[in-house]
């Protein structure tokens, strides 16, 4: 778990900053809150957490929605189409120069 737990929290803040954010103020709230035995900052630090946890989820299923379908994009026309050109050959009487 030591291992996988920093790489976990840095794709957590790179994909979403703001709201990784928010999530870790609400925890750090709702632990203080807990163990300071306040049940108002208990509440509120979930309330936040919880809220920016919506929000995430919101907006990735948001892009999810709008991203567009991808379509192949073709540089080259297909090879039927294409003409076949002759195989070169280094002519055997004069052979290339330096």
């Amino acid at each position: 778990m030591n291992v996988s737990w920093p790489r976990i929290w840095k794709s957590v803040y790179r994909r979403e900053p703001i709201s990784g954010f928010i999530i870790t103020v609400g925890a750090v709230d709702a632990a203080i809150g807990g163990m300071g035995g306040r049940g108002s900052l208990l509440a509120f630090g979930l309330m936040v957490a919880s809220a920016a946890l919506v929000w995430r989820w919101w907006v990735i299923q948001r892009t999810r929605l709008e991203e567009p379908e991808r379509v192949a994009q073709h540089y080259l026309p297909p090879t039927a189409s294409r003409p076949q050109l002759p195989t070169l050959m280094a002519s055997k009487k004069h052979p290339p120069r330096p």
